[in-house]
């Protein structure tokens, strides 16, 4: 099944847009391979306002969502998980508005064991556990570890969906072990699947209308490269993630992304070991 994925997006950074009743987009100017043109920060209310993902130290960006908000008050500042395109920025609007940091919790892989990635700085004034609830601005969140241990989604009643990296509309979601999780990734996709929702918000990419059939699409794309890697095991009958990344993906992939799919590849791997479909022997991995 192919993925519908929006790849049009004219939001300039630094400009407002609203997005949905009571919800406003700033675009951050830090695009890259993995942000594509920039992290979304979204301001969620009107006259109290709560700043969901402020992203990198960027004075810029700082600057923006301080202009776009003036004359209200900055309540909460929200993160959907600890990378560092979403919650440094945290520390100068806490600096500028007083208001108190929420999240899951600080980021749960220590650098040394592979979390290099993370924003180890970052630890959340107001823990938002699995099903907590902001009554102020009706938002309930969902822990959906996959991406990242501690990555939630924050879902409103009148089907609105900030789905942070979980879901993002431009491109599939990045799952590097060992703080991303491929089993964990795919229980959390089936998790917003059972939820209705008519509009995602996502935290890079434009708004994605009608989610329900993208969501699908996702799960359906992972299970086929799932069945590929398996398939690829089998031929190679030992292999490393990296050795199955020309059979996986095809000799098209540019070569700058190659290290990616082998991250994507490891995690299907370890979730392919603890279903018993594979064993593991130092880096390599043999089919069972």
């Amino acid at each position: 099944m192919s993925i519908p994925f929006l790849r049009e997006d004219a939001l300039p950074v630094g400009v407002v847009q609203q997005v949905a009743p009571g919800v406003r987009r700033i675009l951050c100017g830090n695009p890259g391979p993995f942000t594509w043109r920039g992290t979304n920060t979204y301001l969620i209310g009107q006259g109290r306002v709560a700043v969901l993902d402020p992203g990198p130290e960027d004075a810029a960006h700082l600057e923006a969502i301080l202009r776009a908000t003036a004359g209200e008050a900055i309540s909460h500042i929200l993160v959907s998980h600890t990378h560092r395109d979403h919650s440094p920025g945290v520390a100068a609007l806490q600096d500028a508005t007083g208001a108190p940091s929420h999240g899951f919790g600080p980021h749960m892989t220590p650098p040394d064991q592979g979390g290099e990635g993370g924003d180890h700085g970052f630890s959340p004034d107001v823990t938002l556990a699995d099903g907590a609830v902001l009554e102020e601005f009706g938002l309930h969140a969902i822990h959906t570890p996959g991406h990242c241990a501690n990555h939630l989604c924050l879902a409103r009643e009148d089907g609105v969906m900030f789905s942070a990296d979980h879901v993002m509309s431009w491109s599939t979601t990045v799952v590097s072990p060992p703080d991303g999780d491929m089993a964990a990734y795919m229980e959390s996709l089936a998790k917003l699947a059972q939820r209705e929702a008519h509009l995602y918000l996502p935290g890079h990419g434009p708004p994605l209308p009608n989610p329900a059939p993208f969501v699908a699409a996702l799960a359906a794309h992972r299970l086929e490269r799932e069945a590929k890697v398996l398939d690829a095991l089998r031929a190679a009958r030992r292999a490393t993630a990296l050795d199955l990344v020309p059979a996986v993906y095809g000799p098209v992939l540019e070569m700058k992304l190659v290290p990616a799919a082998a991250r994507s590849l490891l995690a299907h791997l370890i979730k392919l070991e603890a279903e018993g479909a594979a064993a593991r022997d130092g880096e390599a991995f043999e089919p069972r």
